[in-house]
């Protein structure tokens, strides 16, 4: 492969964020008037005088662009904690990469009698799995992540340790799930860290946002009148772009919640581990995210980056051109640029069909690969005939007797 790079230079950060705070834990609807409240005092809780967030309540926290992984704000986001139900989210990836949503799943007399929130299934209940998925996204059904685990794996202890495997290969090393819920395990545990970790890979997971970002349904199945389903990530009303992720809460664990939003092309994860105002919190973490972040779109769609020699085709090169657009997000402070790496081979075979993936565009940041998008052929080239090649040939010899 052959290999061209240029440095694309950083642009001055520009400040994306709506002010807009949420007033309590209690959930809030979205007309409800919205004010800021200062932290409380909490036990335990050291809050360093040069950290920019004074008022967050949360004794872990992390903002990271979903892209790059690229850490914007942290608050002891290494440290060990329960993650409640935010746990469900990794449910839901392993789900949707090792089975079909069409499938139906039988709800088991175990999977029914699941303690903690619930979707109020029955044992004999069969249920689409992209139906399970959303609504334990959406009311954080306990039950419906046994059915689940029950029907991918076999068990739940076997789904569990699919899941850890999971997280330890997308870089979520400091996490064990030993459920598929949540339910409090003092082998269950994560960081914000990982949570942010592996929010942001579930972003890259087909089918994933979708789910998350649903604020209400109707499900036929659903034991209630109006058979109808309301997220209980109040997120999802309250912040401009709002696109996910889940909350969490036990005992142990306290109120966690990972958020999602979206603006100008950059999708951000928030994660508060035992917070007191986790509304509040969230949202003050993805506004000072968004204040940090300006938009940079490092390749358009459809530009023409570089054109590769045909070998037997009736035309001696191809163009090639970016199959999608990539923005990513410049960052207050970061001196350091992206590097645009574009892969392509010495030449291609005859024929070629136009959108033919030909080679990749490769984004780097301080070296490490942060995103990518396919290049692919701008044009078809038919391949040349027999005869007319020989005819070339002769065409070449008959010259060069002549000359």
């Amino acid at each position: 492969m052959v290999s061209h790079k240029t440095y694309i230079g950083k642009a001055v950060a520009a400040c994306l964020a709506v002010c807009i705070t949420a007033a309590s834990f209690s959930l809030p609807s979205a007309s409800a008037e919205i004010k800021q409240l200062p932290r409380p005092e909490i036990p335990g809780l050291f809050v360093s005088p040069d950290d920019p967030l004074q008022n967050l309540t949360a004794r872990s926290a992390v903002v990271m662009d979903a892209a790059t992984g690229r850490i914007i704000y942290q608050r002891d986001m290494d440290a060990r904690r329960f993650p409640a139900s935010t746990t469900k989210m990794m449910t839901l990836i392993v789900a949707l990469e090792n089975a079909d949503p069409d499938d139906i799943v039988t709800v088991s007399k175990t999977a029914a009698g699941t303690e903690g929130s619930t979707l109020w299934l029955e044992p004999g209940d069969k249920i689409r799995l992209g139906d399970l998925l959303e609504g334990m996204m959406m009311v954080s059904g306990n039950d419906a992540t046994v059915a689940i685990a029950e029907h991918i794996a076999g068990s739940v202890d076997a789904f569990a340790a699919m899941m850890t495997e999971k997280a330890h290969d997308i870089g979520a090393t400091d996490t064990s799930f030993v459920n598929s819920s949540g339910l409090p395990d003092e082998n269950h545990y994560t960081t914000a860290h990982d949570l942010a970790l592996i929010a942001a890979y579930g972003y890259s997971v087909p089918g994933f946002k979708e789910t998350v970002s649903i604020k209400e349904k109707n499900f036929q199945w659903v034991r209630d009148p109006e058979h109808r389903l309301r997220n209980e990530n109040q997120m999802l009303w309250l912040y401009r772009g709002g696109n996910g992720v889940k909350t969490g809460y036990t005992d142990a664990a306290g109120r966690c919640l990972v958020s999602g939003a979206e603006r100008d092309g950059i999708q951000l994860v928030a994660v508060v581990l035992d917070s007191v105002y986790m509304w509040n919190d969230s949202i003050a973490l993805l506004d000072y995210g968004f204040d940090q972040v300006e938009p940079n779109c490092l390749a358009n769609k459809g530009e023409i980056v570089a054109e590769v020699p045909v070998v037997s085709g009736r035309k001696d090169s191809v163009k090639v051109r970016i199959a999608d657009s990539l923005v990513l997000p410049d960052v207050k402070g970061d001196t350091m640029g992206y590097e645009r790496e574009i892969n392509l081979p010495h030449f291609i075979k005859a024929p070629v069909k136009e959108g033919d993936v030909v080679g990749r565009l490769v984004i780097k940041h301080d070296g490490e690969e942060v995103a990518s998008a396919d290049l692919v052929a701008a044009e078809s080239i038919e391949q040349k005939s027999f005869f007319l090649a020989i005819k070339k040939a002769f065409n070449r010899l008959l010259n060069g007797f002549w000359r």
